[in-house]
């Protein structure tokens, strides 16, 4: 009796192991049969592996860009040494404007530029009068105290875009400037430039001379500051700054 049961127990334990190998196995085959298992699968790798691209371009660009040391004169200091055409430029000095003759306490201000933000008095003596008008003076006239002529010299360095014979303001040059301001100089003789020439700053354009609408005031330089051709006039006082 006791053999048979044991011959019993012993054909029905491969059936409880295939029993529990075959359960395993739908449970595998159930999951897999989820819609949402493969899509969930792929996002997941695809996260890992844009991380790890992304980890390893930050790297690059930092190794490439930047170069880091410890500053010799602080110890545990980092420093990051920037070289390139940015210094370059930020060094550069900028070309600044000069007076428009050699010295400027050679000569005097015959008219002044016309300040409507300026007193009565001072507005009254920057009118210019030509036949019955008056008209506002929207530059400064230089003259020396001998009334002798005297060299006109371009403010800063640019492109001659004008050179022209007014009857009424005489002779004029017209220069262009990078930083777009544009110097204007009338009541001119001996003129030396051509349009389109390039001047440097300093160079010798023409002399002083005389001209038909401030006649009474003998040889002198009427000296203009625009932003732009054509633009409103600057007073030159508030944009030359020289010794």
């Amino acid at each position: 009796m006791n053999d048979q049961k044991k011959d019993v127990q012993k054909q029905e334990a491969p059936k409880n192991i295939e029993g529990a190998q075959g359960g395993n196995t739908s449970s595998w085959k159930r999951l897999l049969g989820k819609k949402w298992v493969f899509p969930a699968t792929y996002m997941a790798a695809a996260a890992i592996i844009l991380t790890l691209m992304w980890v390893y371009q930050g790297a690059g660009t930092f190794n490439s860009d930047t170069t880091v040391g410890t500053d010799p004169a602080k110890t545990g200091t980092v420093t990051d040494n920037v070289s390139g055409s940015d210094a370059v430029a930020t060094s550069a000095k900028q070309e600044t404007l000069q007076w428009p003759f050699k010295d400027r306490n050679e000569l005097e201000v015959i008219l002044p530029f016309f300040d409507n933000k300026a007193s009565n008095e001072v507005r009254q003596a920057a009118m210019v009068e030509y036949g019955d008008t008056f008209t506002p003076h929207m530059g400064m006239d230089f003259a020396k105290h001998d009334n002798t002529a005297f060299d006109v010299m371009a403010v800063m360095s640019g492109k001659v875009t004008a050179v022209q014979k007014d009857p009424i303001v005489g002779n004029l040059i017209e220069i262009t400037h990078s930083n777009g301001l544009v110097s204007v100089y009338q009541s001119l003789a001996d003129v030396k430039v051509a349009k389109d020439t390039e001047v440097k700053k300093g160079d010798v354009i023409a002399m002083a001379g005389r001209n038909e609408l401030e006649k009474e005031q003998g040889v002198h330089l009427h000296f203009e500051l625009r932003q732009g051709q054509g633009g409103p006039a600057l007073n030159p006082e508030q944009h030359i700054v020289q010794p």
